[in-house]
C-alpha cells in the first residue's frame, strides 16, 4: 500500500521511475515524514512550495527565483547577494552541507547562479559564482563538486597577489551531464551537452559535447 502511495507522490511530481521492491514500510514512512516537515519549513520561509532542510540559510531571498518541487538540503546556505537573480528550474536539488557563494569580496558584486530543470547537486558541494556559473537541464553531480568562476591576476612581480585584482569569465555546462565526486571547475571553462566528468577532474578551457573528460588537468579521454 505505501509503495503504491509513494509511486503515486512520484508520478505526481513527474518522477518516472518505480520504487524498489525491497523498501520496507517503516523506510517509507520515514522518507515521507522527512519530505512533509522539509515541505512545511518551505513554506514558512519562502511562502512557496519548496522543500527545505533544516537550518538552511538564504540570504537576500528575494533574489532568489525557483520553479516546482525544488529540494535544498539540510545546512545549505545561499548567497543572493548579486547582480542577477539567482534562478533554479524544476526539480533541482541542492545536497545537505553544500555553499553556494556569489559576492566573495566588497571591491566586486558577483554576477549569480542559474540551474536547469532536474539537475542535482551532491552533498558538500561549493560554488563559487562571482564571474557567473550557469548549469543546464538533466545535470546531476556527486558530492564535493567544487567551482570557481574568478581568478586572481598574478602577472606584476612588483605587487602583491591579493593586489591585482581577479578576472572573470564564469563557467558554463550544457544538458545531460553527469560530473563525478570531487570534480572541480575552474574560471573560464565551458562543458557541451551529453558529457561525462570523471570524478576528481579539474577542468579548465573548453570541451565539446558527447565526450568522456578526466584527469588534472582535465582532457578528452574518449568520444561517446
Amino acid at each position: 500500500m505505501l509503495k503504491g502511495l509513494l509511486k503515486k507522490l512520484l508520478e505526481k511530481n513527474g518522477k518516472d521511475y518505480t520504487p524498489d521492491k525491497n523498501l520496507s514500510d517503516k523506510f517509507i514512512l520515514s522518507v515521507l515524514a522527512t519530505r512533509l516537515l522539509m515541505l512545511l519549513r518551505g513554506f514558512y520561509v519562502l511562502k512557496r512550495k519548496i522543500f527545505l532542510g533544516k537550518r538552511v540559510k538564504i540570504k537576500n531571498k528575494r533574489n532568489f527565483s525557483f520553479g516546482t518541487n525544488c529540494t535544498i538540503e539540510k545546512y545549505v546556505t545561499i548567497d543572493c547577494y548579486a547582480k542577477e537573480k539567482l534562478v533554479f528550474g524544476d526539480s533541482v536539488k541542492i545536497g545537505a552541507h553544500s555553499t553556494i557563494g556569489v559576492t566573495s569580496h566588497m571591491s566586486k558584486y558577483g554576477i549569480g547562479l542559474k540551474i536547469g530543470n532536474n539537475s542535482g547537486i551532491g552533498e558538500y558541494s561549493f560554488f563559487g559564482c562571482s564571474g557567473g556559473v550557469v548549469i543546464g537541464n538533466d545535470v546531476i553531480m556527486g558530492p564535493y563538486v567544487s567551482f570557481h568562476s574568478e581568478n586572481h591576476n598574478f602577472s606584476d612581480s612588483t605587487k602583491l597577489i591579493r593586489e591585482q585584482g581577479v578576472v572573470s569569465e564564469g563557467i558554463k555546462l550544457g544538458n545531460n551531464i553527469w560530473v563525478g565526486a570531487k570534480s572541480t571547475f575552474l574560471d573560464g571553462c565551458e562543458i557541451g551537452d551529453n558529457c561525462v566528468v570523471a570524478a576528481g577532474a579539474v577542468v579548465k578551457g573548453k570541451f565539446p559535447s558527447d565526450v568522456v573528460i578526466g584527469g588534472v588537468p582535465a582532457k578528452v579521454l574518449k568520444k561517446k
